[in-house]
């Protein structure tokens, strides 16, 4: 194919086109996972503030189906698909899945965008003082 704006509008189009088919495969086989557990206040525990747990208390991975201690917190600030407004997404992880993650939102990035790994126990240290 010849690299003229319209081979290249076609094969971004292409390529959004797979990204949305593994988005919905992806969403179809979580459709058999059970919801997370609720907690006492009928919250899903994704839902929790960390505001609402001690610095000192046991946190762990983010990740489905991963029991292991949490030892980063991964933090990921870009522009929302609608432009207006910033979103930011933060996640504790194991190491293990920390070593995996990596910018997911660079199509919204802007003046303040971040992306950023950082020791849990750096953070512990930093709101202590």
């Amino acid at each position: 194919m010849a690299d003229t704006k319209k081979s290249r509008d076609e094969q971004a189009r292409d390529e959004e086109n797979r990204q949305r088919e593994r988005e919905l495969e992806e969403a179809r086989e979580r459709t058999d996972e059970a919801e997370p557990p609720r907690d006492e206040r009928g919250e899903a525990n994704e839902t929790r503030n960390d505001q609402d747990e001690s610095p000192d208390s046991p946190r762990e991975c983010h990740r489905r189906n991963c029991d292991e201690p949490a030892a980063f917190v991964v933090l990921e600030r870009y522009q929302e698909d609608t432009g207006h407004g910033a979103v930011e997404a933060e996640a504790l992880l194991c190491r293990a899945h920390t070593d995996e993650e990596s910018p997911t939102n660079l199509d919204g990035v802007y003046e303040d965008y971040v992306f950023r790994v950082e020791p849990l126990s750096e953070i512990a240290n930093a709101d202590a003082s």
